[in-house]
């Protein structure tokens, strides 16, 4: 095979796949049927062209027979005057009229058959036409839902480009994730084995780092201990804690100072609330909702938990008088208090809401 008829067979093959991707079957049942359509209109004018022929010739032949009628009326009228030169010559004219009119039959009745032919063929190409529009229609609703059905099937099983795009991009995404995540793993574990010195350590051996590190640890510990002391309520003083007044016949205690039948609960830093013993049943479930983010060191739920908590607290208590100092029954945190600083402050029994009475 020459290299000529390769590159001819090359350009055609491109040609014929890129013809082939552009080619949308809408579109060409659409110019097919406007094809039809104007074929369909040729034949009706071909048809009015054969008629307007056939009439033309039907006046011809009209004049021709009207031109003979005339001629032998001028021979019998020459006979009559002694002329027979003219009556034959005008007879000869009315005969040469009658062969040109019987010239004309002929294609007369020819242009009729074909006219026939013509009307015939332009009914059968109507009702093709009519059938072909029905089954266009129906093609193009037939191709429209496959199309939409495999844009859906593409989508849901991410063939189509767009999700293809996206799962590559997902994958990377997850990659550099898990590479960056083992990076993190990896460097935490040589510096916990040693291996790596971090800022701010002298260098040393790295026996000496952990016998450092125990010390440190220890200091820490008392350190957080000594915190925890300080943080806890302070016991109250005798002179200074209101005593419910005795009882007699006269006095009516009121509701705020029948303390078997309300807690006291104190926000960190903050005022203390005396609640009715009936909200314990709604506030304990907060209570263990909050120590097991607490335990489970669960920042966004720690923090959604102790808003509601602290929101119930605000909300069903009776804010006490700053002036008046009450032993508490609950401690809770403060609403800017670290995860970190409530798990210290409530390590020492794992609950923030105290089962028992006052403190003392």
């Amino acid at each position: 095979m020459s290299i000529m008829r390769r590159m001819s067979d090359l350009v055609q093959q491109k040609a014929n796949k890129v013809l082939d991707k552009a080619e949308n079957p809408v579109e060409a049942l659409d110019l097919s049927y406007q094809k039809q359509m104007e074929g369909l209109q040729q034949v009706k004018r071909s048809v009015a062209d054969v008629l307007t022929s056939e009439k033309r010739l039907e006046l011809q032949a009209a004049q021709l027979q009207q031109s003979q009628e005339k001629l032998q009326a001028q021979a019998k009228l020459a006979l009559q005057q002694g002329r027979e030169d003219l009556a034959r010559l005008a007879l000869t004219r009315a005969q040469d009229a009658q062969t040109q009119a019987q010239g004309l039959q002929t294609q007369i009745a020819q242009l009729k058959d074909q006219e026939q032919k013509l009307e015939i063929t332009a009914q059968k190409l109507q009702a093709k036409v009519e059938a072909f529009r029905t089954q266009r229609e129906t093609m193009k609703a037939q191709y429209s839902a496959a199309k939409a059905s495999t844009q859906v099937g593409e989508a849901v099983t991410g063939l189509s480009e767009h999700m293809a795009d996206v799962n590559l991009m997902m994958e990377r995404a997850q990659d550099k994730t898990q590479q960056m995540q083992a990076r993190a793993a990896a460097l935490d574990s040589l510096v916990d084995s040693g291996t790596l010195d971090t800022i701010g350590i002298s260098s040393g051996d790295d026996i000496e780092r952990q016998l450092q590190s125990g010390l440190t640890e220890s200091q820490v510990d008392a350190q957080l201990a000594a915190m925890k002391q300080e943080m806890l309520p302070p016991a109250p003083v005798a002179p200074r804690i209101e005593a419910a007044p005795a009882a007699t016949p006269t006095d009516n205690p009121a509701p705020s100072q029948n303390v078997t039948e309300s807690i006291v609960v104190r926000i960190q830093g903050e005022d203390q609330y005396r609640l009715s013993l009936s909200e314990r049943p709604q506030l304990e479930p907060l209570d263990k909702a909050l120590s097991a983010a607490i335990d489970g060191q669960d920042q966004a739920g720690y923090t959604a938990t102790l808003t509601d908590l602290l929101d119930f607290v605000r909300l069903h208590g009776s804010k006490l008088p700053a002036d008046q100092l009450v032993g508490s029954d609950v401690m809770l945190p403060s609403e800017d208090m670290t995860l970190d600083e409530a798990t210290a402050l409530m390590s020492g029994d794992g609950n923030v809401v105290e089962a028992g009475g006052a403190q003392p």
